[in-house]
Formats: structure tokens, sequence, C-alpha cells
């Protein structure tokens, strides 16, 4: 009989067992993450983004077109049992938003348009993060300036001060200086792709010897960007560095220029570490690309860039730029006024009365929330989440700034 019961209750156990990076969100954070999400799409309505919602579930060869190619082994398959064709749900909404613009909206103008909702992954995105997501992001199409890349990066920077996330420290480079000294030096595919890798993972000697059988002068200055990152001085150093560079590359450094100039007219506060080696999303990043930190997390918590040319598969090769976080991640850093808040409701006594019922109804319709204390409840106000009262006096009904 022991035996019987131990097993019973380890199969109860598992009933209530989640897939490993699937979560439950409890009351407190979900109302925190609810607010949160009204507050930003209002932001992004402020600055003229406009909200599209892609579908969750696709048909797979539709999902992993174009830049979603680089979705596959984080994208759950399953079949359509209406017609028997593999699907797919979404991984990442930047292309299917990519879609929409390029096959809907087919504006000669530039477009702004902004999203947010979960994504689903096969395989955790790092090191024990969520594999449901809730993907928020700002797309900017048809502009391929300069311009539109400083709007985007002051826009995902805004919104990181508006969910509350304070020290952030911003990871700026541009894919086009590795891209555009590649071909000057006549790279192949394979020895480019080599060369990415040892980039990545700062390999001076492995890079200098994969350099060495070249004999090119665009070799050596390959070889310095691994060097070549710090503060705002990089810049500097990296035009005399890579001053026999091509145009194209050239071109790229003076981008990082200007927009270290907004940058620094914009958000002072903000340090801002450039990285010419760093070449995030290279398969289809083209041109700036950027990504926010906070101190204590070894992840970003915002990332984004340009990818012209995105919608080419879907008949309509733009100019894009754009960025995007996960909610829940901006939640896990956010400033901890917000549970401050959730701990200030007010704890309403049951009755009738119609003061109280006029009361109560003024209180929320002024933001405020009022719970009430139900027949037979033991009413734990600090447990409700409340720290003030309304309480009853001589028939009248009085609010009280104590939970006593």
């Amino acid at each position: 009989m022991p035996d019987q019961s131990i097993n019973r209750l380890a199969f109860a156990a598992e009933r209530w067992l989640l897939p490993a990076g699937i979560e439950e969100t409890l009351p407190a954070e979900a109302e925190a993450i609810e607010r949160l999400r009204r507050e930003l799409l209002d932001l992004f309505s402020s600055w003229g983004y406009r909200l599209v919602i892609p579908p969750f579930i696709e048909y797979l060869e539709s999902l992993l077109t174009g830049t979603g190619k680089d979705l596959e082994l984080k994208t759950f398959k399953l079949t359509d049992q209406l017609t028997g064709r593999l699907m797919g749900v979404r991984a990442d909404m930047t292309p299917q938003v990519a879609r929409i613009e390029a096959r809907h909206l087919r504006s000669d103008q530039p477009v702004r348009l902004c999203y947010l909702g979960t994504v689903l992954y096969a395989l955790p995105d790092g090191v024990a993060r969520s594999r449901s997501p809730i993907q928020l992001g700002a797309e900017l199409y048809g502009h391929g300036g300069i311009e539109s890349d400083g709007e985007v990066l002051c826009l995902m920077l805004e919104t990181l001060r508006r969910a509350g996330v304070g020290d952030v420290h911003l990871d700026l480079g541009h894919v086009g200086i590795f891209r555009g000294l590649a071909r000057q030096a006549r790279l192949g595919a394979e020895d480019e792709a080599v060369l990415y890798d040892a980039l990545q993972r700062k390999a001076v000697s492995e890079i200098e010897a994969l350099l060495a059988p070249l004999k090119k002068p665009a070799s050596a200055m390959i070889r310095d960007l691994a060097v070549l990152n710090g503060g705002e001085e990089i810049l500097s150093a990296a035009a005399r560095r890579l001053s026999k560079a091509s145009p194209e590359v050239r071109a790229a450094l003076d981008s990082l220029r200007a927009l270290a100039e907004a940058l620094r007219g914009r958000f002072p506060e903000v340090p801002v570490h450039f990285d010419l080696a760093e070449l995030r999303g290279y398969r289809y990043h083209t041109g700036v690309v950027f990504a926010a930190f906070v101190p204590g997390s070894g992840q970003e918590i915002a990332r984004g860039g340009r990818y012209d040319n995105i919608g080419r598969d879907f008949g309509r090769a733009r100019p894009a730029t754009g960025f995007s976080a996960d909610l829940k991640a901006l939640m896990r850093v956010r400033a901890s006024a917000e549970e401050a808040r959730q701990q200030d409701g007010i704890l309403a006594p049951w009755s009738a009365a119609p003061e109280l019922q006029v009361m109560v109804q003024e209180l929320r319709d002024a933001g405020e929330r009022v719970i009430y204390a139900l027949p037979g409840q033991k009413a734990d106000a600090r447990s409700l989440g409340c720290t003030r009262r309304i309480v009853e006096r001589k028939g009248r009904f009085h609010l009280s700034e104590s939970d006593e």
C-alpha cells in the first residue's frame, strides 16, 4: 500500500510538470506584463508605428522563407490535419512582418510597423531562457539612410526606459565593415565563414594563421578588427588603421560615427561600446547592428539592426531596419517600483450600501485597485496586496491609509 501511495503522488506531480523553458505567469506578474504591454504599444503608436498581428502558425515553407531560413532548428513543426501539409509555430515575428509589408501594404513611402505576441522555440535561445517569450518589436521599411537607423535605435532605448530598465549599456557594430574587407581581400565563401567564426571569438592568433596565406593589404585590416573595440575613440583608431579600405568600409565607419553623435545628444547617459568584429546576425544583417545589455545579465535584453531587402522573397526588396525584445525579459529586470505598486491596493468591506458602491467605483475610475473582502473571508489585506482599507465609522465609509 505505501508503494501505491508513493506512485500515485509521483503520477499526480507529473501532471503539473511543464516542459523545460515553458512557464506559467501568475497574477501579479501577468498584470504587470499587461500594463507594460499597453504602455509600450502606446509608445510605438506615438512614434508613428502601426500595430500588426501575424498568425501564430503557418505553412512551413512560408514561415521559413527568406531570413526565416535561419529559424529552422528553432521552429516547432506539426502536420495540418486538414491538408496534410507541414506547419510551423512562429519562432520570430520579424520575417512575418516583412511579408505583411511587402505583400499587403506596398507603399512607396517609409512604413513603420510594430508587433507584440508570443513566439515559441523548439530549442532555448541561450542558457536558462524562456522557450515562449513575448516578442515585441518595431520595423521601419523604405528608408536606407542612417537617420532611420538612428530613429529605431532611439526608440529601442526609449522602450527600455519606459519599461523601467536602468543602467543600460549599448553595443554597436556594422557588418558592412567585415563584409567589405572580405570582398576587398577576395575571400571565398568558405574562408569568409571560418574568419567570421574566429572574429566572434576574438581569436587573434587563429585569425593571423588564416590570413597569412592571402598576403593582401586587406588581410591586415581584417586582423585589426579583432582589437578594434572600446569607446568612441575606437572610431578614430579605425579610421587610421582602415585608411586603405574600400569606400564601402569607410562609409560604414561614417555611419557609426553619425550614430554616435546622435546618441550623445539624445541619450548622453547611455554608455556605448563599439565592436568592429561584432557580426551578430551576419547572414541577414546588412549594416548597423546593436544590442542592449544590463549589468548581471550576460545576454542582451534587446537587439536589432539593418537588414535591407528582407522582403525580397515576398516580391518587394526594400531597405529595412528594426529591433526586438522579450517582454518577459524586460519584466525580469524592471525597476522594483512595479512590485511596490502591486502592493498598494485597497481592501473594501462587503456591503450593499450605495455609498460604498459609489466610493468603490470612483476609486476604480481613478485607477485604484479595489478588492472586496467577501463574506466569511478572513480579510488579510497584506496577502491580497492591499496597504489601505475602506472602513465604516458611524454609518459613513472612509479610506484609511493603513491596512490595520
